[in-house]
């Protein structure tokens, strides 16, 4: 078995109300030192294979057709061992 590790971001030129709303909260409790703040998505999977290749193809294809919005959203995994 073999788990994934997926982070998904939203692109650099799309705005990020969220992560403005976090940035002011963090002003508003005395954080100033706070240039940026950009909210994202983690997402743990396990698959039942032991294949890297075939689990790295596997999630390629799970984030390009659910997991992100590849038109807003950037995504990177990492595979580890279980």
């Amino acid at each position: 078995m073999c788990k994934a590790i997926v982070y998904v971001t939203l692109r650099e030129s799309v705005l990020d109300p969220q992560g403005h709303a976090v940035q002011g909260a963090l002003h508003s409790l005395g954080f100033n030192g706070i240039k940026d703040a950009r909210i994202g998505k983690y997402i743990e999977l396990t698959l039942d294979t032991a294949d890297r290749a075939e689990a790295s193809a596997q999630v390629k294809e799970m984030c390009e057709k659910l997991l992100a919005n590849t038109v807003i959203e950037n995504y990177r995994f990492e595979l580890v061992e279980e």
